[in-house]
């Protein structure tokens, strides 16, 4: 029995079939989007004349860490190395890239984790429902683009406090956009209008915070993506040894439950902002670092496999970005011996990309590791969605200027300490776990006897490998529908 999954309406599949026949639509498996060798070469044919953002079905099957945007098609995992320059550690810090999945946020797979199995088991009917997706950030992007490749009518519901990007684009895809009062951390008041829509049941909530399809994703799919970059760079005794992830949603984390079971000795390190530190200190508050709402613990995270959490200062943040995008700041890098190539690749680092290469130098100083030593983490979005964020920290700040270049360095950066860090013990672990049951059972109706099962492994491993079974076999059957 699927946890997810409730009933399969054949006639709504039936007829959403038809619909996507109509439209020329097909839908990659599980299976493809981790391995694109195993997407058909008809599919493959028609990607190079498609741009990477265009509202075409074809552009379902970009949903990967794979993409080459030079040819259109695929190669290795997209991923970059933080030169040691920057982290200041002997242990090697990768980050695989989010700027080239459609919609340039790895995020457009994580919503279509949790759309598409609703869709091809007929519980979501695109003729009658809407998709509402409640976020931070990407995500609701991630599920108004899903949406229109889909054919299905988007609800974007996110603070109206967040980049100027992301309502721009928004409007310009055609979805209904939603502003809740607040910025990154008033997820509360998220969850609020959810509510206020569920009166409407025509109105679907895809809630990312609470839907397994999102950390399912990234086990299959973010996982083995990251193990795929660790092992390329072929270091003779290399040393999987820690993976960082922002909590957000708690869905990229769980690749780290996937690299575990590769490499049980490896860390999983949950990187928050120190202004609103959730599970640093179970605190609250406000932060600039876009995409990593909190306030809660989402009922999606598996706690249990969490081994410790870096709290990052959002101001060095604000000051690496600048750092890594004005001109001063190049070649104040430049001067201290990071390559053109290098720092060329820095605009690849979102806000939230920072915060976790500044958490991966916490790791590396806390448990002192060393050459062969590899930290891996997710570099989930660009610069590209926060120029805006530049253009007002220049007007706040002054002009950007060799020396403010020298002190965001050598702050930030060459003195990120093991301040603000906490391993977690057992009982650590289960007392952040514990805190789920007043978001979700107290208020968002989740029962008690769940949250109990959710401590135990056996509960995870069945979310993670076996309902993805079910839902590949769900796609593979809706396309033979489709291609009838």
């Amino acid at each position: 029995m699927s946890r997810i999954i409730k009933k399969i309406d054949h006639a709504v599949v039936k007829k959403t079939a038809a619909r996507c026949k109509a439209q020329g639509i097909t839908i990659p498996t599980f299976a493809q989007m981790r391995d694109p060798g195993k997407i058909p070469q008809s599919i493959k044919d028609k990607l190079p004349a498609v741009g990477l953002w265009d509202v075409n079905p074809v552009n379902l099957y970009r949903i990967s860490w794979k993409n080459d945007i030079k040819t259109g098609l695929y190669g290795g995992v997209n991923f970059i190395e933080i030169p040691r320059e920057i982290t200041g550690v002997k242990a090697r810090v990768i980050g695989i890239i989010g700027k080239y999945f459609p919609t340039g946020a790895h995020k457009v797979g994580a919503a279509f984790g949790c759309l598409v199995p609703r869709l091809v088991s007929g519980e979501f009917d695109p003729e009658v429902h809407k998709a509402v997706w409640p976020s931070t950030g990407n995500y609701c992007r991630g599920g108004a683009f899903d949406c229109r490749l889909l054919d299905c009518t988007p609800i974007a519901i996110l603070p109206e406090g967040m980049s100027k990007e992301r309502f721009k684009w928004l409007e310009e895809i055609g979805s209904d956009v939603i502003a809740t009062p607040g910025t990154e951390s008033n997820v509360k008041e998220i969850y609020d209008k959810c509510w206020e829509l569920k009166n409407d049941p025509l109105n679907i909530i895809f809630n990312q915070f609470e839907e397994f399809g999102n950390p399912i994703w990234h086990y299959n799919v973010t996982g083995p993506a990251l193990e795929e970059a660790f092992q390329a760079l072929n270091i003779k005794n290399g040393n999987a040894a820690a993976y960082i992830s922002a909590t957000g949603s708690a869905g990229t984390i769980a690749a780290g439950d996937y690299l575990k079971t590769l490499h049980p000795s490896l860390k999983i390190v949950a990187s928050e902002a120190l202004q609103c530190p959730t599970i640093y200190m179970n605190g609250f508050g406000e932060h600039r670092i876009e995409g990593i709402g909190d306030k809660h613990i989402p009922w999606v995270h598996n706690v249990r496999n969490t081994d410790a959490v870096a709290a990052i200062d959002d101001e060095d943040c604000m000051r690496l970005l600048r750092l890594f995008n004005e001109s001063d700041g190049k070649n104040f890098l430049k001067s201290i011996g990071v390559t053109e190539s290098k720092i060329t690749e820095l605009n690849l680092l979102g806000i939230s990309g920072i915060a976790n290469m500044l958490a991966a130098i916490k790791t590396a100083k806390y448990y002192e590791m060393g050459e062969d030593d590899v930290i891996m983490t997710v570099f989930t979005d660009s610069v590209e969605m926060y120029q805006s964020r530049l253009d007002e920290l220049t007007l706040e700040r002054g002009p950007y200027s060799p020396v403010q270049a020298a002190m965001d360095f050598s702050g930030p950066a060459a003195h990120q300490g093991i301040d603000f860090f906490k391993e977690l013990s057992y009982y650590e672990r289960k007392a952040v776990h514990n805190l789920k049951y007043f978001t979700w059972v107290e208020q968002q109706g989740k029962s008690s006897e769940e949250l109990k099962e959710q401590w135990e492994p056996a509960y995870w491993k069945t979310i993670f490998e076996e309902e993805v079974v079910l839902f590949d076999k769900l796609i593979e059957d809706f396309n033979q529908l489709v291609t009838l």
